[in-house]
C-alpha cells in the first residue's frame, strides 16, 4: 500500500482541570507535504466548521477537507475548527520555504516575450474562462489518493522556476513540464469530471482541466488532440488527450498543473512517485 507523505497526524494538546493535566487527541488530522506549493489534505469530524486564515473551508460529508500553500508563502497559516459539541481548536501551520531556479534567456523573438496588442482582448477572455473552471466546488474527494503521473518522460522544467526573458522578469512557472514525444497518450492521474476542454487557447493551445473535488483541479496544456469533453466523468488512468506543442510551445511536452481554486500548486508533491518513469 502506498501512503502519502505525512507531516502531521493525531497531534495532542493539553488543557488543565482542577488537580490534573490531560492530553487530548487533536480532531484535525493532516497529511500531504508541508512545503510552499504543497496540497494539504485533512480529516476531521463530520459537521465541523473550518476556516483557514479566517476564510471558510469546505468540509465533505465524511469530514474530509483540503487546502494549499502558495509557492512563496512566507508566513504561517491558521486553521481553526468549531466542532459540533461547541468546542474549538486552532492550529498554526508554517510550510517549509523552497528555493527555485532562475533562468536568464536572451535573443528571443519579441512575440515570445510580449503579447501582441491584437490578442490582449482574447487573452482576457481566456484567462476569465480558466478562472471560472477553477471556481467549481464539487462535493467529491477524488484527490484523497496520491496522483499518478499523467505521462512518462523527462521533467524539462520543474515547478517554481522563473525566467528572465531579455531582461524582463516573467511570472514563475507554477506547473511541471514533462518532455515526451508528440502523440504520447495523456492519462488522468485520478478520478475527475472534465470542467474545461478547449482546443485553441493562445498560450495554452489544447487545454483540458479536470475537477477532482473541493476546488482541486489539474490542467493539461499544449495537447495535439483532446479526447474528452466538458462534463465527462473520468477514471484514474483514462486517456484524455495526446501530447503536442500547440499554443506557445517550442517543442512537444505536457505542461501539467495542479490548483486549489485559483492557487497554483506543485503536482509533483502529490504524486505516488517523485518523478515520472522515463519513456
Amino acid at each position: 500500500m502506498i501512503r502519502r507523505r505525512y507531516f502531521l497526524a493525531g497531534a495532542a494538546f493539553s488543557f488543565v482541570l482542577p488537580g490534573c493535566v490531560l492530553a487530548v487527541p487533536s480532531r484535525l488530522m493532516l497529511s500531504g507535504t508541508l512545503k510552499d506549493g504543497g496540497l494539504v489534505l485533512g480529516k476531521t469530524q463530520a459537521g465541523t466548521k473550518l476556516a483557514l486564515d479566517g476564510a471558510s473551508l469546505s468540509v465533505g460529508p465524511a469530514g474530509d477537507f483540503v487546502f494549499g500553500f502558495a509557492y512563496d508563502q512566507a508566513r504561517s497559516a491558521v486553521l481553526t475548527a468549531s466542532f459540533s459539541d461547541g468546542t474549538t481548536e486552532a492550529r498554526s501551520i508554517m510550510p517549509v520555504a523552497r528555493q527555485y531556479e532562475i533562468q536568464r534567456i536572451t535573443g528571443l523573438p519579441e512575440k515570445m516575450v510580449t503579447l501582441p496588442p491584437d490578442v490582449l482582448e482574447r487573452r482576457r477572455y481566456e484567462i476569465a474562462t480558466i478562472a471560472d473552471a477553477r471556481k467549481r466546488l464539487t462535493v467529491a474527494n477524488w484527490f484523497d489518493e496520491p496522483f499518478d503521473w499523467p505521462i512518462n518522460g523527462i521533467i524539462s522544467e520543474p515547478y517554481g522556476g522563473q525566467r528572465i526573458l531579455d531582461g524582463q522578469a516573467r511570472a514563475p512557472h507554477l506547473a511541471v513540464d514533462i518532455a515526451a514525444a508528440a502523440g504520447t497518450p495523456i492519462h488522468a492521474p485520478a478520478p475527475a469530471i472534465v470542467s474545461l476542454a478547449g482546443p485553441d487557447f493562445y498560450l495554452e493551445g489544447g487545454l483540458t482541466i479536470l475537477d477532482h473535488g473541493q476546488g482541486v483541479s489539474t490542467c493539461y496544456l499544449h495537447q495535439s488532440r483532446q479526447m474528452v469533453k466538458v462534463g465527462d466523468k473520468i477514471g484514474r488512468g483514462d486517456v484524455i488527450g495526446l501530447v503536442g506543442m500547440t499554443g506557445r510551445a517550442t517543442g512537444p511536452h505536457l505542461h501539467w498543473g495542479l490548483s486549489w481554486f485559483q492557487l497554483a500548486l506543485d503536482p509533483s508533491l502529490s504524486t505516488r512517485m517523485p518523478a515520472p518513469a522515463k519513456s
